[in-house]
């Protein structure tokens, strides 16, 4: 993953719908170096889990401590919580 800094966070990620279905997990914990970008998130889960949330990941929405995210390139910063949000349908 890119780094910038040396230390390590744990990120709770929080899987839903079709997220959720294709990890296989509802949440996990995830350490990641400090100065993790979105995209090496995003890149660390897919590998964790395989091709199918790989495809699900291409599609989502990701949101740290609240804050979306969908830059790949943008500093994902120290959040605790990030939340995996593909899109719903409906209304």
């Amino acid at each position: 993953m890119t780094g910038t800094s040396a230390a390590v966070h744990t990120l709770t990620v929080r899987y839903f719908a079709a997220a959720h279905e294709a990890a296989g997990v509802a949440e996990e914990r995830v350490d990641v170096p400090g100065g993790t970008t979105v995209g090496a998130l995003l890149d660390t889960l897919a590998a964790r889990h395989g091709g199918a949330l790989r495809d699900v990941l291409a599609v989502c929405a990701l949101l740290a401590d609240g804050t979306l995210h969908r830059d790949r390139d943008a500093l994902l910063g120290a959040p605790a919580v990030v939340d995996v949000l593909p899109p719903f349908a409906g209304g």
